[in-house]
């Protein structure tokens, strides 16, 4: 099994609504957007974050701008003028959703990558 950073693969944009943190991830390669769809689904986002967020975590994919966003409920300690914390914005989610290491199989490499 081998596996990639997701920051040598996408960049990502953070933003924030209330207690909702959403982080669009976006390929450098429009080829590996599909592969992405394949392996940065739900389960991992939730698994790299599931210290920070305690509510549902959802995926819309974007294929005419080749981008996910997934919304993360419950994610901000109630939101910019609730929360004392110092991310109030969560404005670091989007570095944060970069350090996910994506598994994958050995005859399955990100297509910018083969």
């Amino acid at each position: 099994m081998a596996s990639i950073n997701l920051r040598e693969l996408a960049y990502s944009r953070s933003g924030d609504k209330g207690d909702l943190s959403n982080v669009v991830v976006a390929p450098f390669d429009e080829r590996d957007y599909e592969w992405l769809g394949k392996h940065l689904s739900i389960e991992v986002v939730h698994d790299h974050f599931e210290k920070l967020v305690h509510g549902t975590i959802n995926r819309y994919e974007m294929p005419g701008t080749k981008m996910f966003n997934f919304v993360m409920e419950r994610a901000l300690q109630g939101g910019v003028s609730r929360s004392l914390n110092i991310d109030m914005h969560g404005k670091s989610r989007a570095s944060l959703m970069l350090g996910i290491r994506l598994e994958y199989g050995d005859h399955d490499p990100p297509p910018s990558k083969r």
